[in-house]
């Protein structure tokens, strides 16, 4: 492959499809892009990867024509490329599947997938062509369970996902952008993913695939470009690279090697009881325990009852049925609502940082402290010093990257938001802690940072729930991981006791 740095539009005889050149973009405090130039070639799927806020998600955004450059050029096809808004940017064959979802709730999932090309007659819809298109993207991308017509928010992250994905799949596309396009997908919907990226290469469509999973990387890119702090590092053939090259190009030094496999801790204090908890079809009738200094982990298929059964917990949604015991109390505590779970001293990161994580409009500051305002004041008046001080202290801790605590959260990268969204967590101190998909969107380093912070909370008596759909995390980091089936909680298997086969036929045994 020609170097991008020469000539991206052609070079050794080669003409790119899309070529970039030089491209630069500042924000308030931050240079997110400086002078990166690349080329993307017909048929190639091309990784483009960092730590958060290395400029990935910038890069893609100024492509798709969301966010404009301050310097630099781009060509498409060997013409100008500028685009001036996302439906210009489409109207040339360039389209993203974005990291943070772009759905209307309230509409279908058939609307979603083709919400610019609806099919209609005489000014209405018509409903049975759309259906009926939009079943056969859905089958492709696995979703033949789902009714067409049921409404975007009755899905769960993981679902919405992949109605993002037909949606990206929907049209005819030179360029087709994948920013984290498995951050919520089980190892199933990932294979279903990578037949799709397969299909569009065959046919001429140029891939870029942002992730931080680097075996995925490895398995289905052609090339990988490295990013950090808004430069462009270093272009490579992944044949001719490794992932610890890859990982030591993006972070700028060697990470020390990391054992996630952690020693067997004595389990001796229950922490959380959970019998008979029903809740929609979702949740029939789970029961399991949660000891203190315990990392449980829960596996299953998208759609399985995974985040319902925690929400459940939660006092997000309201049980059906079912008792929950904290603390080691033979008395069942009464959670009727969110407020009466923090009281009890449980905390749940949700799956959707986004709507349910974040009040995305306000600050950093904010955001970290909302847990614990009332020790943060006095007589109604908040302790601003105090507020920074600590929001400072737990950026520090999470290794996250702003300028000021003032600064918004929408304006931080994805992973970033993540890490303020734990950040409020840790303030709080909760003696139990759900993480439902806590390393979705963060990078490999940090990746290592909450592993290790995990292990610490677990030393300090926490009792963590850790809901993942990698399975070679949960195998890593759990002590014991629970399988949900179709709403069952139908196994639970010991370190040592566990394989991806064995999980795998758990996670399908209710669908049978």
């Amino acid at each position: 492959m020609p170097d991008p740095a020469t000539n991206p539009i052609t070079a050794d005889g080669q003409n790119a499809v899309l070529g970039i050149q030089q491209i630069s973009k500042r924000f308030p405090g931050v240079q997110a892009l400086s002078a990166v130039s690349l080329a993307l070639y017909a048929g190639e799927v091309h990784a483009l990867v960092g730590e958060n806020g290395a400029g990935k998600s910038t890069l893609s955004r100024i492509l798709c024509g969301i966010e404009h450059a301050d310097a630099g050029t781009m060509h498409l096809r060997g013409e100008v490329f500028q685009p001036g808004s996302k439906r210009e940017a489409e109207a040339g064959g360039v389209r993203m599947v974005m990291q943070e979802m772009n759905l209307i709730a309230n509409l279908s999932v058939a609307e979603n997938i083709f919400i610019t090309q609806l099919p209609a007659r005489f000014g209405f819809i018509r409903y049975s062509v759309l259906h009926a298109q939009a079943r056969e993207l859905m089958r492709q991308v696995g979703l033949e369970r789902i009714n067409p017509a049921t409404p975007v928010h009755k899905l769960g992250v993981g679902q919405q996902q992949m109605v993002e994905i037909a949606a990206g799949l929907s049209q005819q596309c030179r360029v087709l952008i994948l920013d984290e396009p498995t951050a919520s997908l089980t190892d199933s919907e990932t294979r279903l993913l990578f037949q799709q990226i397969a299909k569009l290469k065959a046919a001429g469509v140029s891939i870029v695939y942002i992730s931080h999973r680097m075996e995925e990387i490895m398995e289905i890119a052609d090339r990988v470009t490295v990013l950090r702090d808004g430069c462009h590092v270093r272009t490579l053939d992944t044949a001719e690279t490794d992932i610890d090259m890859i990982i030591n190009l993006m972070v700028g030094r060697q990470l020390d090697a990391i054992e996630l496999h952690r020693p067997t801790p004595r389990l001796t204090e229950t922490a959380m009881r959970v019998e008979g908890l029903r809740c929609g079809e979702k949740v029939q009738g789970v029961d399991f325990e949660l000891k203190k200094g315990q990392i449980l982990g829960f596996a299953g298929l998208m759609g399985s009852g995974r985040t319902e059964t925690m929400r459940a917990i939660f006092g997000a949604d309201k049980a059906e049925a079912g008792a929950i015991y904290l603390h080691g109390s033979d008395t069942p505590t009464r959670i009727r609502r969110c407020t009466d779970a923090v009281r009890h001293r449980i905390a749940f990161l949700t799956e959707n940082r986004k709507e349910q994580g974040l009040f995305l409009s306000l600050s950093i500051r904010v955001n970290t402290t909302i847990t614990q305002l009332r020790a943060l004041s006095t007589a109604g008046f908040i302790h601003q010093g105090e507020e920074d001080r600590v929001t400072r202290e737990l950026a520090g801790r999470l290794n996250l990257k702003y300028y000021a605590t003032r600064q918004l959260v929408s304006k931080l990268s994805g992973g970033n938001q993540q890490k303020v969204v734990l950040a409020k967590w840790l303030l709080r101190n909760c003696d139990i802690l759900i993480f439902d998909e806590p390393t979705r969107g963060i990078d490999v380093g940090a990746k290592f940072e909450i592993y290790k912070l995990l292990n610490q909370l677990t030393e300090q008596g926490k009792a963590i729930i850790f809901i993942s759909s990698d399975l070679k995390e949960l195998m890593a980091v759990c002590d014991h991981i629970a399988v949900m089936s179709a709403g069952k909680l139908v196994n639970t298997f010991e370190r040592g006791d566990w394989d991806q086969e064995r999980i795998m036929a758990a996670a399908f045994s209710a669908y049978k």
